[in-house]
């Protein structure tokens, strides 16, 4: 079973940047999806980001698009999330995944972007 551990969030002014660190443990990194959601105050946890086990694919929410991009280190178990161009409603608690059949989750980091 895997165990996630995210790392980077913080206190931003709009229009900086951050990077997601979230580095996995106990399983076969390359056999997960992995990606990234978030859940704003008060609202429901949404899909951020995906990539494939290589990373040549990868999937957006329309919302981030173009602004955040996910990428993977498969020697260093790691998945990041680099977020550019931040808005106040990227505010959330980012949540790591993974996905073998089912979801595995990360404790979350809190992201902060003020206007």
């Amino acid at each position: 079973q895997v165990q996630l551990v995210e790392s980077g969030g913080g206190l931003v002014q709009a229009g900086g940047s951050l990077r997601l660190s979230c580095v996995a443990s106990g399983g076969i990194f390359g056999d997960y999806l992995m990606g990234w959601f978030r859940q704003p105050p008060g609202k429901e946890r949404e899909f951020v980001a995906r990539l494939n086990w290589s990373g040549s694919r990868t999937y957006y929410a329309d919302s981030v698009k173009d602004r955040f991009t996910i990428s993977r280190d498969n020697a260093k178990t790691t998945v990041y999330l680099q977020m550019n161009s931040l808005k106040p409603e990227d505010t959330a608690v980012y949540y790591c995944n993974a996905n073998r059949g089912r979801d595995y989750w990360g404790q979350g980091t809190q992201v902060t972007v003020s206007s």
